[in-house]
């Protein structure tokens, strides 16, 4: 069994920025690739980032391109979204999920509780 917990979700302010982490334990991490997704009230989920989780490659939604950074730690089993430069339209809970490198929510099989970030204009 795969856990995953997010944390570092907020309340702030247009123009700032907050770094969500993703702790992930259980099965061995060597094959799946990391993501972010967020959902936002009365909308769909949708990707917001992803990393492979040996190759380093990145994979990012056009909203966030130059303002999020995604990154990990594989000593730690820990993923990171390090936002910049946040506007209220990224006001969601935020969602940290394992499996294949992709932008399509069906592609990642494991899933944390979620954490919620509030950007206020």
């Amino acid at each position: 069994q795969v856990q995953l917990v997010e944390s570092g979700g907020g309340l702030v302010q247009a123009g700032g920025s907050l770094r969500l982490s993703c702790a992930a334990s259980g099965r061995t991490f060597s094959s799946y690739a990391m993501g972010w997704f967020r959902q936002a009230p009365g909308k769909e989920r949708e990707f917001v980032a992803g990393i492979t989780w040996g190759g380093g490659n990145t994979l990012y939604a056009d909203s966030v391109k130059g303002r999020f950074t995604i990154s990990r730690d594989r000593a730690k089993n820990t993923v990171y979204l390090q936002m910049n430069i946040l506007k209220p339209e990224d006001t969601a809970v935020y969602y940290c999920a394992a499996g294949i490198l992709s932008m399509v929510r069906r592609d990642y099989n494991y899933w944390g509780q979620g954490t919620q970030v509030t950007v206020s204009s």
